[in-house]
C-alpha cells in the first residue's frame, strides 16, 4: 500500500517500495529507488540516480541527490547517491551527488542529519552517525560509524573523522580527527569520547586503554612517529591501538592538534571518570 498525494511528481523510472508515504509537492526523479516503509514529506525533492533504504524518513524540504557545486560538473554526469536503512534527514538538508562519472555520496544506515545539514559530493557519512543542526561537510570528507558531530561544524574538503569521534560545536575541521577522539570548541583534540565510548558498550578496562593512547599521541610531547612507536611498543597486540595508528599514520591532511593546556598538565582532568 502506497500514499502519494496526487500533487506529488514520480518519475516513470522510479520504484517504490511498499506502504511508502509521499507528501504534497514532492518529486521523486529518474531512476530512483525509494524503500519499503519509507516516510517523505512535502515539498522534498529525490533527484535522480538516488536510493533510499528501509525505513527512512525524509522531512519538509530536503533535496537529496542533486547536482554538486562543483565547477567540474558537466550535466548528463551518471553519479550516484545511496541514503541507508533507518536514515533520517530533518528539515532543509541537502546531499549532493558526485561530479565525477559512477562517483558515489553515501549515507549509512541509521544515521541522522538534523535541520540544514549539508553533505557535499562524494562524501561519506558511516552508519549510527549524529550530525547537529547546520553542520556542512565539503566534498569528499569521510565520517567513520558512530561519531557525532555537533552544530555549526564546518569540515574541510578531504577530512575523515574517525568512528565514535565527538566534534564539539563550532569548530572547524580543518584537519582529521582519529578513532575515540574528542574535538573541543577551541578546534584542539581534549581527550576521549567518555559519553559515546561508554554507550557503545566498551567497558571500563577497554575505555582505560583508549584513554592511554590518546594521551600518549597527544599528550605527551612526542612527535608523531615517537609518540606511534610508543603505543605499538605498549600495546602490540590491541586492536584499538592498531587502528589509531593506521588511522593516522594512513591521513593525508595531518591530524588536527592536541590541546597545549593538556599536554603541560600532562592528563586531561575532564576524563578523570570513565
Amino acid at each position: 500500500m502506497k500514499n502519494i498525494h496526487p500533487t506529488a511528481i514520480i518519475a516513470p523510472g522510479a520504484v517504490i517500495g511498499e506502504n511508502v508515504s509521499i507528501g504534497a509537492y514532492s518529486v521523486i526523479g529518474e531512476d530512483c529507488v525509494i524503500g519499503d516503509n519509507c516516510v517523505i514529506d512535502a515539498h522534498v525533492k529525490i533527484a535522480g540516480h538516488t536510493s533510499l533504504g528501509r525505513d527512512c524518513r525524509v522531512y519538509f524540504g530536503a533535496v537529496v541527490g542533486d547536482d554538486p557545486q562543483d565547477h567540474r560538473f558537466k550535466p548528463g554526469v551518471l553519479s550516484h547517491t545511496r541514503i541507508g536503512d533507518s536514515v533520517t534527514l530533518r528539515e532543509y538538508v541537502t546531499i549532493h551527488r558526485s561530479p565525477f562519472e559512477n562517483g558515489l555520496t553515501a549515507v549509512g544506515d541509521r544515521t541522522l542529519l538534523m535541520a540544514f545539514v549539508h553533505v557535499g559530493h562524494d562524501a561519506r557519512i558511516g552508519r549510527n552517525v549524529t550530525v547537529a543542526n547546520n553542520s556542512v561537510f565539503a566534498g569528499h570528507v569521510t565520517v567513520d560509524d558512530g561519531a557525532v558531530i555537533s552544530a555549526y561544524v564546518l569540515v574541510h574538503q578531504f577530512c575523515r573523522i574517525g568512528k565514535l569521534a565527538m566534534i564539539g560545536g563550532r569548530t572547524l575541521v580543518r584537519q582529521d580527527v582519529p578513532d575515540f577522539c574528542m574535538l573541543s570548541e577551541d578546534n584542539t583534540v581534549c581527550g576521549m569520547n567518555v559519553v559515546g565510548l561508554r554507550r557503545a558498550g566498551f567497558d571500563d578496562e577497554r575505555r582505560l586503554r583508549i584513554k592511554k593512547i590518546i594521551k600518549t599521541y597527544f599528550f605527551r610531547k612526542l612527535n608523531s612517529a615517537g609518540a606511534l612507536g610508543r603505543i605499538k611498543e605498549e600495546y602490540p597486540q590491541d586492536p584499538d591501538a592498531a587502528g589509531f595508528i593506521e588511522f593516522v599514520i594512513n591521513s593525508k591532511r595531518g591530524i588536527m592538534p592536541g590541546n597545549p593546556a593538556m599536554a603541560a598538565l600532562g592528563s586531561n582532568p575532564g576524563e578523570e571518570k570513565l
